[in-house]
């Protein structure tokens, strides 16, 4: 009689367990595929412009860490800023990519995927040096934009600040620093402290990180309520500090240094590389407007490669004003900042120098003392031997002597880290597959995909029912089996 009761608790255990299965099966039909939103938006860079689409579950809207990066577009050609002689281009330049992006994204989905451009500090500059110029340049693009079927909600240029906050809620959001899913899918708050977040762009450059400390100049304060939570954040974004930039104005330096000869010799430049250079090249920004010779600017020079890194390091170190300071602390240029704490993403440029530095000088890069001894290295190293070493990076290679002297002391010596606080930047371009920049957290911000509020403790009564449902089942079936050999054992011990 135990083992016929046995046998129909087994039974009935095996039949709850299929059930579980069917059900979870069933629900999974019931549903069909996902439906998907897709959001696109154009980081309209000084250097590039890159064309990112976004995409989520169609039920999740307002969740944390389900956005991610469904397909990428590199413009060819330059920035947006750079077709101010003939806006109208700027425009047919996007076309390209706009047209992959009408192949990415659901054909019946196009009316609802919102769109938008934000333009960074190439575009700040060109409003600042011929504001007609620039407002024909967005309303060139913006024209370009509307003559698609998506749901097109404005281009704008980005403050320095927007584009740092904006990177700084990319990186934290991606990494799930803000809220995560609990396992029965409730949201709980993080219990992992924020990311600063450095970027180094073609223009400009930002750091942002929250602080406890305060603030001293209200321009670096930005105040947020992200799910519930408040944040004191510090930004600031330096104009003329990105990579483009800081070489036109350290090639003025070295002018400078060598009273515009016809022959410059450049210590930033490796040994055996020769160009000739117009000065309208280096002159044609507002960044280097002040420092503009009296010499026509159709005059050519050429700038002949010397190699010499400690001299490379002092026209670089000319770039940075450490001395003036009103404040308790200041990074550069008189502005206000406080000490850097917690950890670091560093990504664009600094990525990309840091990445050269690791992968093709294969050199580790852990400490301030790494970054300074490979940046010499790289500046002794000939043209021919850097050639051989990445003859794909062609157009880069001549810049990596510089660039990494500057990314050296930007960090050191301008933001303050040190042998203890250097290891906690992390210097990487994507989390997971999404790309990190401002471009998310805009549009995140816009589509109101972060609430200030918290976020219910539950997905849905529908998501809680299975919840337990699925409980009830395993309880009986752990029930069944447990009297099942509990019947067993009896059984046995009484024929014996």
């Amino acid at each position: 009689m135990a083992r016929r009761a046995a046998a129909v608790l087994l039974l009935l255990a095996l039949g709850c367990l299929l059930g579980i299965l069917l059900l979870c099966l069933g629900s999974g039909d019931a549903r069909g595929p996902p439906s998907f939103k897709y959001g696109i938006v154009l980081d309209a860079g000084s250097s590039h412009t890159a064309v990112f689409i976004y995409k989520w579950p169609a039920d999740k809207e307002n969740d944390t860490g389900v956005v991610s990066e469904h397909s990428m577009c590199d413009v060819e050609g330059p920035g947006i800023s750079s077709y101010s002689s003939k806006p109208p281009a700027a425009g047919k330049s996007l076309e390209h990519c706009l047209s992959q992006a009408m192949r990415d994204v659901p054909k019946e989905k196009h009316a609802d995927t919102p769109l938008y451009l934000g333009a960074t500090a190439g575009m700040r500059l060109l409003r600042i040096a011929d504001p007609p110029s620039s407002d024909a340049v967005l309303s060139a693009v913006m024209a370009t934009l509307k003559s698609y079927p998506f749901d097109f909600r404005g281009a704008k240029i980005l403050s320095g600040e927007e584009e740092g906050v904006f990177g700084w809620i990319t990186a934290n959001y991606l990494l799930e620093n803000f809220i995560k899913r609990g396992w029965l899918g409730e949201w709980i708050q993080s219990k992992k402290k924020t990311l600063g977040a450095m970027d180094f762009g073609g223009a400009s450059t930002q750091i942002t990180f929250e602080t406890s400390d305060a603030i001293e100049d209200p321009k670096n304060e930005v105040m947020l309520k992200l799910y519930g939570q408040p944040y004191k954040v510090y930004t600031h974004s330096f104009l003329c500090y990105g990579r483009d930039q800081v070489l036109k104005r350290l090639l003025s330096k070295v002018l400078q240094a060598e009273n515009y000869q016809e022959t410059v010799a450049n210590p930033c430049w490796p040994t055996g590389y020769r160009k000739s250079l117009s000065l309208s090249s280096i002159y044609d920004s507002p960044c280097t407007e002040k420092e503009r010779p009296g010499l026509p600017l159709n005059t050519t020079v050429v700038v002949s490669g010397t190699g010499n890194g400690n001299l490379c390091a002092v026209h670089v170190n000319k770039l940075f004003d450490f001395t003036s300071c009103s404040f308790s602390h200041c990074s550069f240029d008189g502005v206000f900042q406080p000490e850097v704490s917690g950890n670091f993403i560093a990504f664009s440029a600094f990525f990309y120098t840091v990445d050269f530095i690791r992968t093709v000088m294969e050199r580790p890069v852990h400490s301030p003392s790494d970054l300074k001894d490979a940046a010499e290295t790289i500046c002794a190293t000939s043209w021919n031997e850097l050639y051989q070493k990445a003859p794909r990076l062609e157009k880069r290679l001549p810049d990596y002597c510089a660039t990494s002297t500057f990314v050296y002391l930007l960090i050191t010596k301008g933001y303050n880290f040190n042998n203890r606080s250097f290891p906690s930047i992390a210097f990487q371009k994507k989390a997971g597959e999404t790309s990190i920049g401002w471009a998310l957290g805009y549009m995140l911000n816009l589509t109101n995909m972060i609430p200030a509020q918290e976020p219910a403790s539950h997905r849905s009564m529908l998501y809680n029912y299975w919840v337990i449902l699925i409980l009830l089942f395993v309880i009986t079936t752990l029930t069944a089996l447990l009297t099942a050999v509990y019947l067993l054992r009896r059984s046995k011990s009484s024929t014996i």
